[in-house]
């Protein structure tokens, strides 16, 4: 009895080693990259950047540019347009600059202009999107009505926090934080820390004087 436990334990052991390694090789092969097929779908697939895999959606990359040595995180959904094949004109909607970290299952999604500069660090599961539904006509389902586009800004060096949300609008500082869970929708002014719903400034650095908290 104890050596047919023994052997079932080896086998599930066994069973469990090559599936975790078959595993461990589908996620390599499906890193994207400047050189892979993937990547070249881009309109700009920088030097030295990465894709995890698997992916989240990713669409429209013709109209995406990804700068160099960007490391973008496993189920990260990179998109332009409302759906794949959708026209968006002779320019790049989206653009993310060098260096910058996406994490895990955050979702960018451009459809007029989004442009995260250098350098921009993202927690997990953050939200970025240029696009809205209107509230136009209070007798038609929201979900129905024309979304509008307006066009979003995030300033190099800026950090966002695990589930942060910006919405279409935003301007975020140069080395501006977004605080976890915060909705951003406005201006974030340089070198500001805020959070909340709607997102506020907690504190900010005013040169010369440090870190202050807002009047009031």
């Amino acid at each position: 009895m104890a050596l047919r436990h023994e052997l079932a334990r080896r086998r599930r052991a066994l069973v469990a080693n090559l599936i975790q390694g078959g595993w461990r090789r589908v996620q390599q092969a499906g890193v994207v990259t400047a050189e892979s097929a993937a990547g070249r779908r881009f309109a700009v697939f920088g030097a030295g950047s990465l894709m995890a895999f698997p992916t989240g959606a990713v669409y429209g990359e013709r109209w995406i540019e990804v700068g160099d040595e960007c490391m973008i995180a496993e189920m990260v959904t990179l998109c332009a347009g409302m759906a794949p094949g959708h026209d968006l004109g002779p320019d790049p909607v989206l653009r993310v600059g060098d260096r910058c970290v996406i994490g895990r299952g955050s979702h960018i999604v451009a459809h007029h202009s989004i442009e995260i500069g250098a350098d921009v660090f993202t927690g997990p599961y953050v939200y970025i999107t240029d696009q809205n539904h209107s509230y136009a006509d209070v007798e038609v389902p929201v979900g129905r009505q024309w979304p509008v586009n307006s066009s979003v800004r995030i300033g190099a060096g800026a950090w966002l926090g695990t589930g942060a949300i910006v919405l279409p609008g935003s301007v975020i500082g140069r080395n501006a934080v977004v605080g976890a869970g915060a909705v951003v929708r406005g201006k974030v002014p340089d070198y500001a820390v805020v959070g909340g719903v709607p997102a506020k400034v907690l504190r900010e650095y005013v040169p010369g004087a440090g870190w202050a908290a807002p009047a009031g």
